[in-house]
């Protein structure tokens, strides 16, 4: 059920960093303000940008909460500034180019609202740059603390939501960080909050040439992996346990990327389908050999 625009039970705040990526930006912020019930919040945080971003960003000034423009230590500076200035109940980002499906924030106010889960993570769809969806990509997994820590995996930044509250007691954004700030971020989150897995397509992840995650993949293992490292030695688990679990999670990560993940891609028939013309909701209905899989990310591994 979807709340009644007027009456929103819960504000949130949504974050969009930016760097140079004007082409981009309107639909990300079309996409957040369609979203937007009274009282919640939207910033954006540029670092700068010399492309025609400031442009964008003015063009939709009465309609956003505010926003910054200013030189930045990079992706985790900024985000240390949007959720620095927010006050909502709940939280997430959205990096320029990638979009909130309609009624996402209903959708996660709601389940909120339903039970004490502190961290969200839910599904995505891929998108190319002419809006079209190129794959559905699903965020299950069967533990999400034990993933993240032992295996190096990550749910899906931008299908994540969370409370302030958890947000607070992690210890806010690491500023140095440049790449792996979802990962640091998400690992802390599972380790102090309650998390749960909704199977629900919440946003677009968009696919282009340009950006961090596929340019500088190298950089954001590395600091991935300090980011592990650390919380790995606060663990109190005999060396030896903690290299076991940490073979057998690496293991499952790569079955359930090279493996499961493409079956589950090709079973979903959802490509070529503009993204303009989909709702937040549950993927559409499936094959059985696809819910099998699905059994096996949040069962089996």
């Amino acid at each position: 059920m979807i709340m009644n625009k007027s009456e929103p039970a819960g504000r949130f705040s949504v974050v969009t960093p930016t760097y140079n990526m004007g082409r981009y930006l309107a639909a990300t912020i079309e996409s957040v303000i369609a979203n937007m019930r009274p009282g919640d919040e939207y910033f954006i945080i540029d670092g700068g940008s010399t492309d025609d971003t400031l442009d964008v960003i003015r063009s939709y000034e009465k309609r956003i909460t505010g926003w910054v423009s200013e030189p930045d230590s990079g992706y985790g500076d900024a985000l240390r500034k949007g959720f620095a200035m927010a006050s909502g109940e709940f939280q997430c980002y959205i990096n320029s180019g990638d979009v909130l499906l309609s009624g996402a924030l209903d959708v996660a106010r709601e389940c909120f609202q339903g039970n004490d889960a502190d961290f969200l993570f839910g599904d995505d769809v891929y998108i190319g740059e002419d809006g079209l969806v190129i794959f559905y990509n699903s965020g299950a997994v069967s533990n999400l603390k034990n993933f993240m820590l032992f295996g190096g995996w990550t749910p899906l930044q931008d299908a994540c939501f969370w409370r302030k509250t958890v947000f607070s007691s992690a210890g806010s954004v690491d500023p140095s960080l440049r790449y792996a700030v979802d990962y640091d971020l998400f690992l802390r989150y599972s380790l102090q909050g309650k998390c749960l897995y909704l199977p629900i397509v919440f946003s677009a992840f968009l696919k282009h040439d340009g950006q961090k995650s596929r340019r500088y993949y190298a950089e954001y293992a590395i600091e991935r992996e300090k980011c592990r490292e650390r919380e790995l030695c606060r663990v109190r688990y005999h060396w030896g346990w903690k290299m076991l679990l940490s073979g057998y999670y690496w293991s499952l990560v790569r079955i359930r990327a090279y493996f499961i993940a493409p079956m589950l891609r090709r079973l979903t028939q959802m490509s070529e389908i503009p993204v303009r013309t989909l709702n937040c909701g549950r993927p559409p209905k499936l094959p059985f050999l696809h819910d099998m899989l699905r059994v096996c990310f949040l069962k089996v591994i």
